[in-house]
């Protein structure tokens, strides 16, 4: 059963670099997903990531190598956005056709656990529908993130879902090699070396220098499936109104491929802070009958 369309836009925010439309309310356990020939060639190996300490409920994973990302240009210049930890952004989400916000939206960095190497962002984000459409769909989403404190690549993702009742809790270990097994209490989703969840490909875009890079790409798992994501600069320089206030930000179009072929449901633009911050001051989500704002409400 497909969501409704105001439930698209909910997720936008979490689902703007996995790109995909729809979501099946009663969803599959998760599996293992092969590794599709599209996927762009990654760069050479990065130093094996640091083993994960799982939440409360769930044995500490062993986490699977990661790989940096693949870029248009290369060599990358070393990004000089710095996450800050415990930045909280909250967010609402309208449709131009409508009068009312369909949802608010947090995005928090949690924490960054230290560990052998880098060590890994705990990443969450929550997502809950606002009268009057709650009362025909209420909605209350968590979603976890454990990614890597070097570039972003994702060791866990957790979806902890509540939607009319239906409650479905999901943690999957993402491993990019068959020798690996899942750790107690996870399943495993086999992925290419380098995959993002949509939180860490967000905070990815914000740590890429824009003012030497027109081109990044990624492989992107979104809790149920694999895509690859494409994110191209298209002005740095763009004005920007929202309720936190007015911007100037880069502006960035991010493309979905999925096997291989991109896909045209929707347009997805992504404005990030002309500052030190890379603020997500919006989001938008342009579709066949209207468009999706995630506008940026308080940044703390």
């Amino acid at each position: 059963m497909k969501k409704t369309f105001w439930l698209l836009l909910i997720l936008v925010v979490l689902l703007v670099a996995a790109g995909f439309l729809y979501w099946k309310l009663s969803r599959p356990v998760p599996h293992n997903t092969a590794v599709v020939s599209h996927w762009p060639t990654p760069l050479p190996a990065a130093p094996t990531s640091p083993s994960l300490n799982a939440p409360s409920g769930h044995a500490p994973p062993t986490v699977a190598p990661s790989e940096p990302e693949i870029k248009k240009e290369a060599p990358a210049r070393e990004p000089s956005f710095v996450l800050r930890q415990g930045e909280t952004l909250d967010y609402s989400a309208n449709v131009t056709k409508l009068n009312n916000t369909v949802a608010d939206l947090k995005i928090i960095a949690a924490e960054r656990r230290p560990s052998t190497g880098k060590g890994f962002w705990h990443l969450q984000a929550f997502a809950h529908t606002e009268n009057p459409y709650r009362m025909v769909f209420p909605l209350d989403d968590q979603f976890d993130s454990y990614s890597d404190a070097g570039n972003m690549t994702s060791l866990q993702y957790e979806m902890h879902l509540d939607e009319r009742g239906q409650k479905v809790d999901s943690v999957e270990r993402l491993l990019s090699s068959a020798q690996d097994p899942a750790p107690a209490g996870t399943s495993a989703a086999r992925v290419p070396p380098g995959t993002r969840d949509p939180l860490g490909m967000l905070e990815y875009l914000r740590g890429v220098d824009w003012s030497h890079t027109s081109e990044v790409r990624s492989p992107v798992y979104d809790g149920r499936k694999l895509y690859e994501g494409r994110a191209v600069l298209v002005g740095k320089s763009a004005a920007v109104t929202v309720p936190a206030g007015n911007f100037n930000t880069t502006k960035i179009e991010i493309h979905v491929m999925d096997n291989g072929t991109e896909m045209k449901d929707a347009h997805f633009l992504l404005y990030l802070t002309n500052d030190a911050t890379r603020l997500p001051v919006l989001m938008e989500a342009v579709l066949p009958v209207a468009t999706a704002r995630v506008e940026l409400t308080k940044a703390k």
